[in-house]
């Protein structure tokens, strides 16, 4: 069950991206994301990909990979092609029926939309398969600093954000077992109908999260064991340094989110 799960997982293949700072990777995903929601058009989404695949390859991580990352969000990206399809009436009318007209803008947005959300849930792995889940945090910690002045806790957030990467897997070897279990009793999921799998996985959720809160008690309780309190000074043991390789590497992304940006707005 371990070895399906994608998300938080890093994929060490020695590659340049792999040992850009964690703040710079950061900074990256965030002026992505600002290229991604001003992609509007066929030309603009064709450089976002061309980009997208390209930094991808850089990585050395198999193409599959990313595509399995983006693979459990298929049912919301054709949700969203459906409902552009319903709403925008643009374009040459292609397919009638009753009061009812699919218009070629509502397909071309639809698939602009669609293309969109799977760039960037696929694009964004890319920092969690480069990054150790404990250097992404201090680089999360570096970056969320300046919110100190606003009197936010920075160390709190990194610590919900580290414990929360921690869980994910934990907790889906739990559901495994349960699974496991019940199949052992006759209900195998694989076997029963689509309406029943759906009662069954609701059946899931009482026992699943009453064991999330049960480990996140022991946690808390081993925690405080051993001393550990929020917002103690600290050592580090991987010290974070600037390169100039860093600074392209953000550059990079303002020019890609300057140039989508720009684009939108002539």
């Amino acid at each position: 069950m371990r070895n399906k799960l994608l998300f938080g997982r890093s994929i060490d293949t020695g590659s340049w991206v792999h040992a850009v700072d964690p703040r710079a990777k950061l900074t990256g995903m965030m002026l992505y994301l600002i290229a991604i929601v001003a992609v509007g058009s066929w030309p603009a989404l064709a450089v976002a990909a061309v980009f997208s695949v390209g930094y991808m390859l850089s990585t050395k991580i198999p193409l599959k990979y990313y595509l399995k990352a983006a693979k459990p969000l298929w049912v919301l990206m054709v949700f969203i092609f459906i409902v552009q399809c319903f709403t925008v009436e643009s374009g040459e009318a292609l397919w009638s029926i009753g009061s009812w007209t699919l218009y070629s803008g509502g397909v071309s947005s639809g698939f602009i939309a669609a293309s969109r959300m799977g760039l960037l849930v696929s694009f964004t792995a890319i920092l969690t398969f480069t990054t150790t889940p404990g250097v992404l945090n201090q680089g999360l910690s570096g970056v969320l600093k300046p919110l100190k002045r606003l009197g936010l806790s920075p160390e709190r957030l990194t610590l919900m954000m580290s414990i929360a990467l921690r869980f994910i897997p934990t907790i889906l070897e739990e559901t495994h077992k349960i699974l496991k279990a019940q199949a052992s009793r006759g209900a195998d999921l694989k076997e029963l109908p689509w309406k029943e799998k759906g009662r069954m996985l609701v059946s899931l959720l009482v026992p699943v999260t009453v064991s999330a809160f049960r480990r996140a008690e022991e946690l808390v309780l081993s925690m405080e064991s051993r001393g550990y309190t929020l917002g103690a000074p600290r050592s580090e043991y991987h010290l974070l340094v600037w390169r100039s390789r860093d600074t392209w590497f953000v550059l990079s992304y303002v020019v890609l989110a300057a140039a989508v940006v720009v684009y939108r707005l002539i």
